[in-house]
Parts: C-alpha cells; structure tokens; sequence
C-alpha cells in the first residue's frame, strides 16, 4: 500500500516539474522588455520628392536607312559596324540616281544589300545605331505618373556601375499604360546628358525629381497621424513637462522618409514616434504604431510604402493626396 502511494507521488511531482519547465523555459526564450517611445527632432533644410522606376538602356538615335529610288546597286561603300556620320554616301546606283545617305551619326548595324542588287523605293538596305547618344525607358506607377513632366532631373544608376550616377531629363512619357496584375504602369523616357560607360541593354534604376523645397520644417512620416480630416503630431513636453500632447499641424509635400510641416510646429521640438517594443527572443524591434487613434499609426501604413498612400498630403490639413514619391 505504502509503495502505490509512493508512485502515485513520483509521478505527480515529475508531471509537475515538467510543466513548470516547460513554461519557464517558454518565458525566457521570449521575455518582452519594455516599450520605448523614440522621439525625433522638427527639422529645417530641404525636402525632396523623387519618384523611381526601372528600365533599362536603348539608343535615342537609331534609324533604318531606305531606297528612295528603283534602281540595281553600283557599289555599297560602307560595311556592317562602321562607323558613319550624318550625310555620308553609303549606296550609289548604276543608273546615277542619288546615292542613299546616312540619315543620323552612328554605327552601321546591319546591311542587307551587296553590288549587283536591284532594290525598290522603300526597300530598307541598312540600319544605323548610335551608342553615344543614349537614354533609359523606366515603367513609373499609375499613381505617380501625373506628377512626372518633360523637362523634370532625373539621377540614373546601372546595374553594371551601381556606385556611379548618370544625369538625365524626362524626354518623353507615354499615353497609355500596361497593366499586370491589375496595376498600370506607364514607360517614362529618359535623356542621359553623359551616358558614359552605358551600354544598350543594361538595367537601370530612375529616380525622377517633382519637387524639391528649401529651408522648411519636416518630420518622420512616422511622427504625423490622421484622425478624420485632422493631421495631427504628438509633441514631446518641454521645460521639464512630462508626457506629450497632441499638435494639429499642416502638411505640404512628403517623400518615403520624412513630411513637410507648414504650421503648427517650430524647429527643434520634439515629437514622438510609435513605440518599438523589442523581444530579446531574436533580437528584431517590431514598429507598433499608437492604437485607436486612427490613419498613419505607424511606419508601415505611413511610411511611403503603401501604394495606395503614396503622395502629397492636403496642405489645408484635411487628409492625403495620392501619387507622391520617395
């Protein structure tokens, strides 16, 4: 009798002291340490907005060369990747019609015709390329696209040279657009003014710059929420105060990082961000944003991210404008 009780014991004490691991080994894997409210400091400089598309290299100058004339070929004077300037004789005729001329500068690509041949008006006997003269095609969003003008900078990088940067201007922007996956997107060309090192073919990386401001105040995108049609920042306390209140403010332009304040804020307060509450389980902080208070919380929903809030907010501080930049 004495031994059953015994085991009954052993084993209650052994289910026990497993379960009481088991959870306190649960809890240290993951402790919780307390939240930390990050602040950032208003600003004063210049704000940029630059929207981004990838594309890749082509030539602005490429052009098929045609007969204009029914005539057999006397002597064909050029050969296939020489180089031609504008103007000069490539074709002449047994019959003394005028030979056919380069209609650009560049290389001659392709040639179709030989001595002997006998060619129609029309008939496309060569085909010149020019590889100085270059630019880049990028593929911008549907949201972005109605802030992008010919005439606009844009910074390009390549693949190929991704520590080296090649200026250019938008050229040209399409008037329809593709759509993959129920997103449009619209081809932007851009002109590189010294495209050096660039080769047809290679990929690129455009950012395009709408708009760009001097000496105004900004903060983090994560810093500025909405309630209804009220933009609102939380100001740290000064002079000793404690806590933070909440500071109506205006907005103008904005980018992925960081939000024009028109009014409400002066240089050098402070305003909080959403808190990080940090597992030492793996070591990763987790941006929370501030619940119950409505619209941009927190970084993802307002960090430029989500397509659908990219762009500028309402400078009458009644919520955002889409189809801004980073």
């Amino acid at each position: 009798m004495k031994k059953w009780i015994i085991s009954i014991i052993i084993v209650v004490l052994l289910i026990g002291g497993g379960t009481w691991y088991y959870f306190s080994n649960k809890q240290n894997q993951n402790p919780v340490l307390a939240d930390t409210n990050p602040i950032a400091t208003v600003q004063k400089g210049k704000l940029q907005v630059k929207i981004s598309g990838s594309g890749s290299v082509e030539s602005a100058s490429t052009e098929d060369v045609k007969a204009s004339t029914n005539s057999v070929i006397d002597e064909v004077l050029v050969s296939a990747n020489e180089a031609v300037t504008k103007g000069q004789n490539l074709v002449t005729f047994t019959d003394g019609s005028d030979p056919i001329t380069a209609p650009i500068k560049g290389t001659v690509t392709s040639l179709t015709v030989e001595s002997g041949d006998r060619v129609n008006s029309g008939t496309v006997v060569a085909h010149i390329t020019n590889y100085k003269d270059l630019q880049t095609t990028v593929k911008i969003d549907e949201l972005d696209i109605p802030k992008i003008k010919k005439g606009q900078k844009a910074e390009v990088t390549a693949s190929a040279f991704p520590n080296t940067t090649f200026s250019g201007k938008v050229k040209d922007i399409a008037q329809e657009g593709d759509v993959s996956n129920g997103v449009s997107t619209f081809d932007v060309t851009i002109h590189l003014s010294s495209p050096k090192y660039l080769k047809v073919g290679m990929t690129t990386e455009a950012k395009i710059l709408t708009a760009s401001k001097d000496n105004v105040l900004y903060v983090p995108v994560e810093a500025v929420h909405t309630n209804g049609n009220q933009i609102f920042v939380l100001v740290k306390g000064s002079n000793g105060q404690q806590g933070v209140t909440s500071q109506v403010v205006k907005t103008g332009i904005n980018n992925d990082s960081y939000v024009e304040i028109t009014s409400g804020l002066q240089e050098g307060e402070q305003v909080q961000l959403p808190a990080i509450a940090k597992s030492s389980s793996n070591g990763v902080s987790n941006m929370r944003g501030f619940g119950g208070m409505g619209g941009f919380g927190g970084m993802g929903e307002m960090g430029g991210m989500n397509r659908v809030n990219r762009g500028n907010w309402g400078n009458n501080g009644g919520g955002m404008k889409t189809g801004g930049g980073n």
